[in-house]
């Protein structure tokens, strides 16, 4: 009767959620002053943006510096495994 029961508000709970306009009024209403920029949208819907297509040369003095930043976020074990 219990897991009926829980069963029950669950499938009440998603269908209250799913009638009601969740994040109605999450938007910004602003007018977007980059709109058509190809740096930043690309030149086509489908195309990447000029920004990401960029390539920088490695710079190996930096991968202890990046190693710690991993190891302080992340801790040992992830960057052992390598995530």
């Amino acid at each position: 009767m219990k897991s009926l029961l829980s069963k029950g508000l669950l499938v009440v709970s998603i269908i209250s959620l799913a009638s009601c306009d969740y994040q109605k009024y999450n938007t910004i209403r602003q007018k977007d002053y980059r709109a058509g920029d190809k740096y930043v949208y690309g030149p086509g819907k489908d195309s990447a943006a000029v920004q990401s297509k960029y390539t920088y040369t490695a710079r190996p003095e930096l991968e202890q510096r990046t190693a710690k930043i991993r190891e302080k976020l992340f801790g040992a074990t992830a960057i052992a495994k390598g995530n």
